[in-house]
């Protein structure tokens, strides 16, 4: 009863997180993505374009790129606008223009892992297998729901909107200055190469860590969590490959492989006729692959 009752006075009061409750307005930009995809990234390498006086640290992000979920609702009204917020969320028709990032899910799955070992969601001794499984029933305790669910939830309703921009994770390594030019002019930036290569400076995988270690207990997603398992993963890609067993990679493809092929992200088996065809009509969209760089 205390619990309900104090539920109530926080959403009455403002002072409930975010989440899917906080008032949006018609001139937000929205970074969205499937958790351990890159989004805290992406947010330093926008921060730093939209704010070149000052380096974005952990200690002043909230206040240029917020995190809806981490913040409360109360906070959120007062940011000045026009905003650009960060989200987890499935698809919301309120989110108007927004960028949404996609990441190799069998990589995901292993940042997932660690990510939720580091809040102590789960023990080290969980073995990763039933794990996988559980990431792709979409039960791992998030309330997001799986990985292709939430993908789905916004390719399938905004990938012909001239206001929805698709980066892929894998082509933000491999060429970060052309996927944030994207960025802004999405947000109708004009940026200059030079403004360009010092947002993507800035926001380096090394300068991260480095901030990390000293502001992590500052920071509101890592305040009071493990410190041994770090919140800034390595900034690679292909990982899985060595990590992830051949009974968790091949259940993962046969869950999603169509949809993964349609990403641009190869399969290891080819044998089912069913990954053959794309699992959704992207319409002119698809991936820009890089090979040589991927």
């Amino acid at each position: 009863m205390i619990s309900e009752l104090k539920y109530v006075l926080d959403q009455v009061t403002g002072r409930s997180l975010g989440e899917r409750y906080f008032t949006a307005f018609p001139d937000d930009t929205f970074l969205v993505s499937y958790p351990r995809s890159g989004n805290t990234w992406t947010r330093f390498l926008i921060g730093n374009l939209v704010q070149p006086n000052e380096s974005i640290t952990f200690l002043n992000i909230e206040k240029v790129i917020p995190d809806t979920s981490a913040l409360s609702m109360r906070y959120l009204e007062h940011v000045p606008r026009p905003r650009i917020l960060k989200s987890h969320e499935y698809f919301d028709p309120r989110y108007k223009k927004v960028i949404y990032i996609v990441r190799d899910p069998r990589d995901v799955v292993l940042s997932h892992y660690n990510w939720q070992r580091k809040y102590r969601v789960i023990e080290d001794q969980y073995p990763l297998e039933p794990y996988v499984s559980r990431f792709i029933a979409g039960n791992v305790d998030t309330g997001w729901g799986s990985w292709a669910e939430h993908v789905l939830s916004w390719l399938a309703t905004r990938h012909n909107s001239a206001d929805f921009l698709l980066l892929r994770y894998e082509a933000m390594l491999a060429e970060p200055l052309r996927e944030l030019e994207k960025v802004a002019n999405l947000l109708g930036i004009s940026a200059t190469s030079e403004a360009l290569a010092t947002a993507v400076a800035r926001s380096s995988a090394d300068n991260m860590r480095k901030m990390e270690k000293t502001q992590d207990g500052e920071w509101v997603t890592t305040k009071g969590r493990r410190k041994d398992i770090p919140f800034v993963g390595k900034a690679k890609h292909g990982g899985w490959q060595s990590l992830l067993s051949e009974r968790s990679v091949e259940e993962m493809e046969s869950a999603w492989g169509p949809l993964m092929k349609t990403l641009g992200y190869e399969l290891t088996r080819v044998s089912s006729p069913a990954l053959q065809a794309p699992f959704i009509d992207l319409g002119n969209w698809r991936p820009r692959l890089n090979h040589s760089n991927l």
